[in-house]
């Protein structure tokens, strides 16, 4: 039996199991008997996407869609094998990512050099591309019939150039993926939700970010559907926290200093206090080894992301 949550409206949730419990959220959008599913998660992830299908009365081919938010592997890694179940589905895609989704080739070896072949291999295991005809580029304010709502497709980089969302007015809410942060859930304070910015490599741009952020607000959700990890509510206060601290990542890699061979690790350490700052603001209780086990991806990754921002921004 797998956990889905139904949030009403037609959305469910259930955790993809990516790396570790309350990761990854794939997203179901449901309506007259047809399904979106809203990001792909890796390919270890698909028989629990299937399993969660047929736990609410739907089949492989009730999926009209597979919509990916951008083309990060924990995002995408499992579309092919997901689409290759899914035979009636199109996957919708940035027109940036189209291409990868075709022939996955360069992904891979984008997260190899990231995380070193061995690694890259554990995780994502073998990328199945997606047949040209079966993927819709879908270009800002694309929009696609389900059912008998609509999803908005929208263009909104910052945390990557092939990066969309996705507004649901029925529901009056948006899916996220990573440009409006990830919230996990380990943080909450007696259901007080915590949110933190993510600059991972390699298309960190902090003024788009900070644009496409408002744009989302600009539609006045109700809640939002993130990646990392599902629903977040007070998406205006959470936004005001967002927009706050991309410019304290900012401040941080700026104040590193030179491109010198340890710039990127004083990022880290400088992102290591603001998370210390942060967990004192927002009243966290999860001890700090706790708290640094949890957040120790992000931390190496935004390093990354806000290193490679100075190298393009010297660059232009």
């Amino acid at each position: 039996m797998i956990l889905i949550d139904n949030y009403g409206s037609g959305i469910h949730a259930f955790d993809a199991q990516y790396e570790r419990p309350l990761r990854v959220a794939i997203h179901l959008v449901i309506d007259n008997g047809r399904v979106a599913i809203i990001d792909a998660a890796h390919n270890a992830s698909t028989p629990l996407t299937l399993g969660a299908l047929a736990q609410l009365g739907f089949k492989p081919e009730d999926v009209d869609y597979v919509c990916l938010t951008h083309v990060h592997l924990d995002h995408a890694g499992g579309a092919g094998v997901l689409m290759r179940e899914c035979r009636n589905a199109k996957l919708v895609v940035h027109p940036r990512g189209a291409r990868h989704m075709a022939d996955p080739s360069q992904l891979m070896a984008g997260v190899k050099a990231v995380y070193g072949n061995e690694e890259a291999e554990r995780r994502y295991g073998e990328l199945i591309p997606v047949p040209e005809e079966r993927i819709i580029a879908a270009a800002d304010e694309t929009s696609l019939k389900l059912g008998n709502r609509e999803l908005l497709c929208l263009d909104t980089p910052g945390h990557a150039r092939h990066h969309l969302c996705f507004y649901d007015a029925t529901a009056n809410t948006v899916f996220t993926g990573d440009v409006f942060g990830v919230s996990y859930r380990e943080l909450d304070i007696d259901g007080q939700q915590s949110v933190l910015v993510t600059s991972s490599p390699v298309q960190f741009e902090p003024q788009a970010m900070r644009d496409s952020i408002r744009r989302i607000l600009a539609l006045q959700p109700e809640v939002l559907y993130l990646t990392h990890f599902s629903q977040l509510r007070e998406p205006v206060a959470r936004g005001d926290d967002l927009l706050r601290q991309i410019d304290a990542y900012v401040a941080i890699a700026e104040k590193a200093g030179a491109d010198d061979g340890g710039r990127c690790q004083r990022i880290t350490d400088g992102l290591w206090q603001f998370f210390d700052e942060e967990a004192q603001r927002r009243g966290w209780t999860l001890p700090r080894e706790e708290r640094r086990a949890l957040l120790a991806l992000d931390a190496d990754l935004n390093s990354q992301g806000l290193d490679v921002w100075l190298k393009s921004r010297a660059k232009a």
